[in-house]
């Protein structure tokens, strides 16, 4: 886990869509809400969002000013060399390293031995994001 690559980034600067680690999850952002600075201090936000490889819905609380952990996100190519139930076994298109990951309920049915999929890499976990051939 050494290699767990994250940024700081201003609170200011995410939106919807974007990417930021709450508890040590890397999470999608799918709402902020904003508060008017007060008397004494300055404007809060809250984010919400949900985790990448759990679902989990997180919420994070910071001021404005402070800065989030934002996860970097890798994307690779992986070719299908075989498919066991719900997983598939995937050979990556540049390090020709074998693994296997589960195929998520959306790619279900779309996935066969000899296609290319997108994988996306996250502080050390792996998912099937996408089909690029096929």
């Amino acid at each position: 886990m050494d290699d767990i690559e994250i940024l700081k980034e201003s609170v200011k600067k995410l939106k919807p869509g974007r990417y930021i680690v709450i508890d040590n999850i890397p999470c999608r952002i799918v709402d902020m809400e904003t508060s008017t600075p007060g008397k004494h201090g300055a404007a809060k936000v809250r984010i919400t969002a949900i985790g990448i490889f759990d679902g989990q819905k997180k919420t994070l609380l910071k001021t404005s000013a402070d800065d989030a952990d934002v996860p970097i996100l890798k994307k690779r190519k992986a070719q299908v060399v075989s498919i066991t139930n719900n997983s598939a076994q995937l050979m990556d298109s540049e390090t020709f390293e074998i693994y296997e990951l589960p195929i998520p309920d959306e790619l279900a049915g779309k996935i066969s031995a000899g296609i290319e999929l997108e994988i996306m890499e996250v502080m050390g976990q792996k998912q099937i994001s996408r089909v690029a051939t096929g």
